[in-house]
């Protein structure tokens, strides 16, 4: 009896250990990390139209590189990799309304151009993120409103990008 309790606690053993090591499953981070590098800089061009916005999306990209990238933030002199970010002008779209007919819901659409420079190229990615939010009927919509649906709509971007570069560095390791 003791002898198959040893036995059976063996062979599921090796059964985990082989599963384990076996998948070949490589995080996101990991490609990006090899195609923009270990230390990441930043930098946003301001909007002349929409400076206040300017500030959201550098926080969220910063926020990116440290969260998603698994990367440190550095002065561009230190990095491996800047990446210089370009927003367009948000657009709201109305997308609900009620019964009487006011807007009750909008999507918030970002533009960003988003290009890596690195010591041997640079290369320029365009992406897009939207945030769908709803507001009282007949109501206006406030900065605070405005911010946190611009914020969302620039992680969604963002994450669009990491999508981009992690496929990259996926297709160089091939």
């Amino acid at each position: 009896m003791i002898n198959l309790i040893n036995v059976k606690t063996i062979f599921f053993g090796f059964i985990l250990l082989l599963t384990l090591s076996g998948c070949g499953y490589t995080p996101n981070a990991k490609f990006s990390r090899d195609t923009l590098g270990e230390k990441i800089s930043t930098s946003v061009i301001i909007s002349a139209q929409d400076p206040q916005n300017t500030v959201v999306i550098k926080d969220a990209i910063d926020k990116a590189v440290i969260e998603v990238f698994h990367a440190s933030l550095v002065p561009q002199d230190r990095s491996d990799s800047h990446l210089v970010i370009k927003m367009a002008t948000p657009t709201y779209t109305p997308i609900v309304y009620d019964e009487n007919g006011f807007v009750t819901g909008y999507r918030m659409s970002i533009n960003l151009n988003i290009t890596k420079h690195t010591k041997e190229s640079s290369k320029s990615y365009n992406t897009k993120g939207f945030n769908d939010f709803s507001v009282a009927p007949n109501a206006i919509v406030t900065d605070q409103d405005r911010f946190k649906a611009i914020s969302y709509a620039a992680q969604r971007a963002i994450k669009a990008f990491v999508a981009q570069v992690s496929a990259e560095g996926a297709r160089a390791k091939k």
